[in-house]
């Protein structure tokens, strides 16, 4: 496909990184002459120096033959007035950034006036992703297919866990549980785990299943902490502002501590069931004199990746339950773990991940396209959703006669809203929702999952 990137900052590189591994033809627009330069020194695109809000430069991008055209400046007015462009000058879609809550709020009412495909907030996915795991605490990360059907939830192996020694083929037996275990990081290795697979300690396990079942699961190890009843948040950015709105419609008490008055008035007047108040969030006087040791949970959520590291890590030491730190620079995940760090928020990456997701099912190979797709394990497996159509060569065959790509498991099938833990005798019917993970890159279509 032919992608027009328009802006290179942070959300803006991200994407043009994972979009170029795609294979698809990326032409980046930047007005920013030292940006564009490292960047087509680092990456396999094609780079234009312009304003992306110019008809002339769109149109020297070669627009008019654009499959998509991803407008992802700091400017949300930028953003919306180059789609708005772009789609008349002949892109087929076409994506913006809108981070202006009160922009986000309206844009339904002249979404397809702009001739809008999608548009995307960095800071309130970041949020949303925050509040999933605030209201199931025992996750690290989380992921929803099929509508949120099914979940894969990432957690670690304890130490003391009876899950250790435990072979994967006897864990629904021996928890009474319905999950799956579809993915493992050990020391950073990752494996897509066979029945014979046996747990250790620190493992980093990925299980997939309903919500309510993966929760009984964890309930029944005996690891399932006390729900999240106080929340105290540093940094007051539009990620707070997000999360504040989502948690004050739960019973959680909410407490945001931003050194910015000005700003502490707006969130005040905005968030008037969170408490709110002006200081230093990385002063651990004003932190103890706020509770901070008391709360069920603890969230960084400043401008700076290392002020976010260095809160979270007194957190841990503070013996803070559940620990959420924001990240946008860190490109190595491990040295987090090492930290201690487990569950991390990165904006830049939800986004790509989304747009990613969006741009495959795009890609209409017989008609079973990638509905949703999430990078898991640190980004090194993809969980991939796609939904079966008819007169697949495949359909109505046991699965232990059809040879599959390595490094790839089926982690359930989803039929007429009832999930499947896929045996041998098992088949795959028209109108499936099949969930695959694997280590395999690039999956475009169903057919893709097997061996040729």
């Amino acid at each position: 496909m032919k992608i027009i990137i328009v802006g290179q900052g942070k959300v803006g590189r991200s994407i043009a990184i994972a979009l170029a591994k795609e294979k698809h033809d990326i032409i980046v627009v930047e007005q920013n002459a030292k940006v564009l330069s490292k960047m087509r020194d680092t990456l396999d695109v094609m780079t234009l120096l312009g304003n992306g809000t110019s008809a002339d430069t769109l149109i020297e991008a070669g627009v008019e033959s654009a499959d998509l055209c991803i407008a992802v400046t700091s400017s949300d007015e930028a953003n919306l007035l180059c789609c708005l462009i772009a789609k008349k000058l002949g892109a087929t879609n076409t994506i913006a950034r809108v981070r202006n809550p009160q922009y986000a709020k309206d844009l339904y009412l002249y979404r397809n006036e702009l001739g809008l495909s999608m548009h995307i907030n960095p800071e309130l996915e970041a949020a949303r992703e925050i509040s999933k795991i605030l209201r199931f605490p025992s996750a690290i990360h989380m992921e929803s297919f099929c509508a949120g059907k099914v979940d894969i939830v990432e957690g670690k192996v304890e130490e003391r866990s009876p899950l250790v020694g435990c072979a994967l083929k006897d864990l629904r037996k021996r928890f009474r549980s319905n999950i799956l275990v579809c993915a493992v990081d050990r020391n950073g290795e990752v494996a897509i785990p066979a029945g014979d697979f046996v747990l250790q300690a620190n493992d980093r396990i990925h299980i997939i299943g309903k919500l309510a079942d993966v929760e009984h699961f964890i309930e029944n190890v005996g690891t399932l902490p006390r729900p999240v009843q106080k929340v105290m948040i540093v940094g007051g950015g539009k990620i707070s502002y997000y999360l504040g709105m989502d948690l004050s419609k739960t019973r959680m008490q909410v407490k945001i501590i931003e050194m910015n008055e000005e700003r502490c008035k707006e969130l005040a007047l905005a968030l008037p069931k969170v408490m709110v108040l002006e200081g230093d969030g990385t002063d651990s006087d004003i932190l103890d004199e706020e509770g901070f040791k008391e709360m069920d949970a603890f969230v960084a959520l400043t401008g700076i990746d290392e002020e976010n590291i260095i809160l979270a890590l007194n957190a841990l030491q503070a013996n803070v339950k559940k620990v959420i730190t924001k990240v946008n620079h860190i490109r190595e995940n491990s040295t987090l773990y090492t930290l201690g760090i487990d569950t991390y928020i990165s904006p830049k990456d939800v986004t790509a991940n989304k747009i990613v997701s969006y741009v495959r099912a795009m890609q209409n190979s017989f008609g079973s396209n990638v509905e949703a797709m999430s990078k898991i394990v640190s980004g090194k497996v993809e969980a991939l959703e796609f939904v079966v159509k008819r007169n697949m060569p495949f359909i109505n065959i046991p699965l232990m006669h059809l040879k599959f790509k390595n490094n790839l498991l089926i982690g359930c099938i989803v039929r007429n809203g009832e999930i499947i833990y896929p045996k041998g005798n098992d088949v795959i019917l028209t109108d499936d929702h099949i969930i695959v993970v694997t280590t395999q890159e690039g999956l475009q279509d169903v057919t893709d999952i097997f061996a040729k």
